[in-house]
């Protein structure tokens, strides 16, 4: 690479790349996971209460009086409250208890050796991008490098050791390049379906039954929950994720008896074109980002000028899951 303007715009790239995949590999590891939040935790009384009641019908039963006002819509796969006897708590939707770690995180995907870290709700952006910028890193190596490896194998290039650097690296990048790509390519594929890894291999149970597509909302709100609604912040690894990781809307759970239905006199309606129907909030007001976004997540009422909100939302190992 001769022309002066060519090295520049390489450099240029080379460097924008690598920063890019350090900063995101640096939030990915470095993000601490989200853990749930308070009111998922059983008071002191609730322990007493379940320790002395044998495990069964009666043990249910005071699980099923702690988690009524709780949006929870998953099951066992016997039907049972989602319970952690490590963490004595109730597990949120899509949180899982990681061996690992030795604590239960919000919407888990799985624990990832390469960044020692469970990647969930808080760090799953990063992870994704982290997967995209190290693709791209490996390629443009690949790419960059591939001229001066075909002059490898046609003689073309000095007698000298570079010869083999040059040979090890092409490779590498490569080689790196095809596994990263298809692990890139099936995380696109659980995002655009709005499912984790674990989900991806055991369906979520919701009182009805089991439900592959549960949580889908559309491609295009399934994105929004793990990028987040303003597109400037999709390519940068900050958080933008929606919601707060302990509830997620879901077009199954009015299907669910136990749950509290959307208030009298409210029309569950979407602005969107999607036109999806959103759960009500069975908790207090929440933080959640979804909730405050009064453009695309929020359900209006049919009275003119009285909007209200109509949805509640936040949050590899199979053997890490208890």
């Amino acid at each position: 690479m001769e022309n002066i303007g060519e090295q520049v715009v390489c450099l240029i790239a080379y460097h924008l790349l690598f920063a890019m995949f350090v900063w995101s590999y640096w939030k990915t590891i470095f993000t601490l996971p989200m853990n749930p939040s308070k009111e998922f935790h059983l008071s002191y009384a609730e322990k007493e209460l379940l320790e002395r009641e044998p495990r069964g019908e009666a043990h249910q039963e005071v699980l099923r009086r702690a988690a009524k006002d709780l949006p929870i819509y998953t099951r066992t796969m016997s039907g049972a409250i989602r319970y952690c006897d490590r963490c004595q708590l109730i597990k949120p939707d899509r949180c899982h208890h990681c061996s690992v770690c030795d604590k239960c995180i919000l919407k888990m995907d799985h624990h990832c050796p390469w960044v020692n870290n469970c990647v969930g709700f808080s760090n799953y952006k990063f992870f994704l991008l982290f997967l995209a910028y190290s693709l791209l890193y490996c390629v443009f190596i690949a790419a960059t490098d591939l001229q001066y490896f075909i002059k490898f194998w046609t003689n073309g290039l000095p007698d000298t050791q570079a010869k083999f650097h040059i040979m090890f690296l092409f490779f590498a990048a490569a080689m790196f390049s095809v596994s990263l790509s298809s692990l890139f390519g099936y995380h696109c594929w659980l995002v655009s379906k709005n499912k984790s890894t674990l989900e991806a291999f055991r369906s979520p149970v919701f009182r009805h039954g089991t439900d592959k597509n549960g949580f889908s909302l559309g491609f295009g709100k399934n994105m929004r929950q793990v990028f987040g609604d303003e597109k400037r912040y999709w390519l940068l690894p900050v958080f933008s994720s929606l919601g707060d990781g302990c509830s997620f809307p879901t077009c199954l759970v009015n299907q669910d008896p136990e749950q509290p239905s959307t208030p009298a006199g409210l029309n569950s309606t979407s602005k969107n074109s999607e036109n999806h129907q959103f759960p009500a909030k069975p908790l207090r007001e929440s933080q959640s980002h979804l909730l405050t976004d009064s453009q695309s997540w929020s359900e209006i009422s049919t009275n003119p000028g009285k909007g209200k909100t109509g949805m509640s939302n936040p949050a590899l190992t199979m053997e890490n899951e208890t």
